[in-house]
């Protein structure tokens, strides 16, 4: 019996939409032009695309595939692009099938077919080249290619779509459109559609019944928006509304605004910032008995200048906790004897692992085989790590298997070397970095967990500050396949280690340790210097391997006080922000996130209370209290 043929209806078409691609090899082209297309296939209508090499007519090769498996799934191959060094845990396996949107890429031309029923959201942005581009997500969570309009004609596309499903714009962000089919209507289902009722929106809610009126006049609104459009009809489509009306985009002449909701908050002038000079007289801050009078003093000075090398050895301890702040001379020298004894029964422990037993460890054989190799690639530059049958590189090596011995669930993870290295420098004693480097894994570890969860949340955190600060860096990013920030996995790892100098990293590391201005500093260094990075980026139309080779070729050529200077102005600026979003707010530590159980403010929020209560003495433009939502843990204040 003869299949029945497949019926083909074109139902939409536009020229001159194309695919960037991030081909490596000079004889490619890195932008592939091609047609958008809403065809109908049997009845079932499917948004695809293909190039231009292609008549488009046919069947594209590639078809996208569900995951509960019907029909079966091909093979797909992708270009990994330029890598880093190391830029991922290496003990972890990486599903690349699911990381990857489902596109064949031959290397000439890609092609794709989406079923308008599989389309879970789509987002539209724009660069400040002016062309605008989708990005589709499928129901799946897989991101398809961002598709960039040379031409214009968005918002013919939307129209078209509209015959089929719902596009519901987020309350969250104006450019984000959900997709529903055109029966999933009223209010009853309004709800699930937006997530009115997640952590992000249940605080918005919350925060509307203790005070209407301020939350009104800041960014509830949105959920005014997103009311006025659950109860419109979902049978009457988006192409038969008003020209008038906010949430469709004006005429094709228009379409760089597409400005949905106005989503992002006015974060006013960003302060100027000065540092401060290095904390250089410890003894005014020792009583009688040796306790440290004003470890929060302290703290301050270092965050604001740092130490001068000749105290580094002594104040490094207690910013580890290798000391508490309070302890007495005579209780750090019982300290003293008690950890040198716990030290050196854990490195027996190793030592007397003879060859048979190790033969029957692989664990503990294979830490042994990556700290050898790590130790021997690890800051040769550095006097105190040069040449052949350097002490140092034994004292590395032994503190490094002493650790997998005090911590072996975790054992060792390339990068750690990274971290000892600079401890061990300064305080040229192998207990006192073995204690220290357990404070500073106390503080990372988790960035070294096979699970990588810590890195992916850091990421996200990353670039939930990044929109917040400058949404055309996170548009152009997002249209070269670089808005996951994947480039920054090294920086926050191993906290820049090996973005600047050896010197520069004990100073910089020293500012971290303070926990101030808050806990996720780090991530607003790295927030300056990506921006600082923006006009090359964007000027030079870097694509995504390029970027790769851009970010990681800034090694030893950034200046560490103005990136220091430039985190802590974006610090300043974002808590002086009126309607900062909650989960920005949760980043820079200004509210307890959602679900904790803490209910009281903690010491770091005590410490944030008084931190640069001297930013008019150093010059810089004075601050006024931060005024906006009122957060659960309170925010720094700034004569």
């Amino acid at each position: 019996m003869e299949a029945k043929p497949e019926s083909h209806k074109l139902i939409f078409e536009k020229e001159g939409v194309y695919l960037h691609t991030n081909a490596k090899r000079s004889n490619q082209d890195t932008t592939i032009p091609g047609f958008i297309r809403i065809v109908e296939r049997d009845g079932e209508p499917a948004l695809e695309w293909s190039p231009v090499e292609d008549d488009g007519r046919n069947a594209p090769a590639v078809f996208y595939t569900k995951k509960d498996g019907e029909g079966g799934e091909e093979e797909t191959k992708f270009d990994p692009g330029y890598e880093p060094d190391w830029a991922v845990i290496s003990t972890v396996k990486q599903d690349r099938r699911q990381e990857q949107p489902p596109v064949r890429d031959t290397g000439h031309w890609s092609s794709f077919s989406l079923p308008l029923s599989e389309l879970y959201s789509l987002r539209r942005a724009r660069f400040s080249l002016g062309r605008n581009f989708l990005v589709l997500t499928t129901r799946g969570g897989d991101p398809l290619p961002p598709l960039h309009f040379h031409r214009g004609g968005t918002r013919e596309l939307l129209k078209a779509m509209q015959r089929y499903i719902r596009l519901a714009p987020s309350p969250m962000d104006g450019r984000l459109f959900l997709a529903y089919p055109h029966d999933s209507g009223a209010l009853s289902q309004s709800f699930d559609e937006l997530h009115l009722f997640d952590d992000t929106s249940a605080d918005l809610v919350s925060r509307f019944i203790q005070d209407p009126y301020a939350t009104t006049f800041g960014g509830f609104s949105k959920v005014t928006n997103f009311f006025r459009g659950a109860l419109r009809n979902p049978e009457s489509p988006l192409n038969n509304r008003s020209p008038q009306d906010p949430h469709f985009p004006h005429s094709a002449d228009e379409e760089p605004g597409f400005e949905l909701i106005t989503c992002g908050a006015e974060l006013g002038p960003r302060p100027e910032v000065k540092r401060g000079k290095p904390l250089d007289n410890w003894e005014q801050f020792l009583d009688p008995e040796g306790r440290v009078t004003d470890p929060q003093k302290v703290k301050e000075l270092v965050f604001r200048g740092g130490i001068v090398p000749s105290l580094r050895k002594e104040v490094w301890k207690f910013l580890l906790g290798f000391y508490p702040w309070n302890s007495t001379t005579k209780e750090r020298e019982d300290i003293l004897m008690v950890k040198t004894d716990e030290y050196f029964r854990m490195k027996v422990q190793w030592k007397s692992v003879s060859e048979e037993q190790e033969m029957r460890n692989s664990l503990f054989r294979g830490y042994r085989s990556l700290i050898e190799r790590d130790v021997n690639r690890t800051d040769r530059h550095n006097s105190f790590f040069s040449g052949n049958e350097n002490p140092g590189l034994t004292l590395l090596h032994d503190v490094l298997m002493t650790y997998c011995m005090y911590n072996f669930d975790l054992g060792y993870v390339q990068g750690m070397s990274d971290l000892l290295s600079p401890l061990l420098f300064v305080t040229q004693n192998e207990v006192e970095s073995f204690w220290c480097l357990t404070g500073f894994m106390d503080l990372v570890h988790q960035n070294f967990e096979e699970s990588q969860e810590a890195m992916k949340q850091q990421l996200l955190q990353l670039s939930l500050l990044l929109r917040a600060l400058d949404p055309e860096l996170c548009d152009y990013l997002d249209s070269q396949d670089s808005g996951s920030l994947c480039f920054c996995f090294r920086w926050l790892l191993i906290w820049f280690k090996r973005e600047f100098s050896f010197e520069d990293i004990l100073s910089l590391w020293e500012v971290l340790w303070t926990r101030l201005p808050c806990e996720n500093f780090h991530l607003l260094m790295a927030c300056s210097i990506l921006e600082s990075q923006k006009e090359e980026l964007i000027g030079s139309n870097h694509d995504f391997n390029s970027i790769l080779k851009h970010i990681n070729e800034l090694t030893m050529k950034l200046d560490l006080q103005s990136v220091l200077c430039g985190a802590e102005a974006i610090y300043l600026q974002l808590t002086h922000c009126k309607e900062l979003s909650p989960k920005v707010q949760e980043v820079l530590g200004l509210r307890i996130p959602s679900g904790s159980s803490e209910q009281s403010p903690d010491s770091e929020a005590c410490e944030m209370d008084t931190l640069l209560s001297h930013s008019q003495a150093r010059g810089a433009t004075s601050c006024q209290p931060f005024n906006g939502h009122t957060p659960q843990r309170p925010p720094p204040t700034y004569p």
